[in-house]
C-alpha cells in the first residue's frame, strides 16, 4: 500500500512509452473485472481466457493511443478496456455462430477436454492477429459517418444504452437505433474479409 497508486491513466500513458511494470499493474488491477465482462459475453471461462490474453495484447499494443475523451464525451480508461474486451469477445461469438452445428459441438468437446492446454498458450501468430484486428477496427470506426461513428462510440465505448446515446446526444431515440444499426452494418462490412460470402 504505497502513498499515492498512479491511476490507470497514468498507468495507460505509462505502459504506451514501454512500461512493463505498468502494464504489470494494469492487468492485476483490470483482469478479474475484465475477465467477468468476457465470460458474460461468450459463457465459456477458456474463450473468455483467449479473449482476455488477445485484448491485453491490444492494449500493450495501443496503451499510448489511450484518450480521455472519444468525439467531445469523456471516457474512462476501465470503459476503454471494457470495450476493447467487449469487441473481442463479439468477434469470437460470430466466428463462433459462422461455424455449422457439427463443429460447434465438436468445439464444445475440444473445449471440455483439451481447454487448459490451449487456453495457457496461444501462439505468437494467433496474438499477433488478434492485435492487427483491434487495429482493423480501430480503421473501420474512424471511416464511418459522424454520427455513426458518436452514436457506435457511446453505447460500446461507454457501455450506455440506446436511451441514454439518445438523450447524450439530444435526438430521438428512433434516430440513434437507426444511426446504431447502419453503423454496425458499414463496420461489418468494413470488417469482412475480402473473399468472404455473406
Amino acid at each position: 500500500m504505497g502513498a499515492s497508486a498512479p491511476t490507470l491513466e497514468e498507468l495507460l500513458s505509462a505502459a504506451g512509452r514501454g512500461d512493463h511494470d505498468a502494464f504489470s499493474e494494469i492487468y492485476a488491477r483490470t483482469s478479474a473485472h475484465l475477465f467477468g465482462v468476457a465470460v458474460r459475453i461468450l459463457g465459456r471461462s477458456q474463450s473468455a481466457e483467449e479473449v482476455l490474453q488477445e485484448a491485453f495484447v491490444s492494449v500493450w499494443k495501443n496503451a499510448g493511443n489511450f484518450r480521455g475523451e472519444i468525439g467531445g464525451q469523456p471516457i474512462q480508461p476501465m470503459t476503454w478496456l471494457i470495450t476493447i474486451v467487449r469487441n473481442k469477445a463479439l468477434d469470437a461469438l460470430r466466428a463462433r455462430t459462422r461455424m455449422p452445428e457439427t463443429e460447434l459441438d465438436a468445439f464444445d468437446d475440444e473445449e471440455e477436454a483439451d481447454g487448459f492446454t490451449q487456453a495457457a498458450s496461444p501462439s505468437a501468430l494467433e496474438l499477433f492477429s488478434a492485435a492487427t484486428e483491434s487495429l482493423r477496427i480501430e480503421r473501420c470506426m474512424e471511416a464511418l459517418q459522424g454520427t455513426h461513428r458518436q452514436s457506435l462510440a457511446l453505447a460500446y465505448y461507454q457501455g450506455l444504452s440506446h436511451t441514454e446515446v439518445a438523450l447524450q446526444m439530444g435526438v430521438p431515440l428512433g434516430s440513434v437505433k437507426a444511426w446504431i444499426r447502419r453503423g454496425l452494418e458499414k463496420l461489418r462490412d468494413c470488417l469482412q474479409p475480402q473473399g468472404a460470402g455473406a
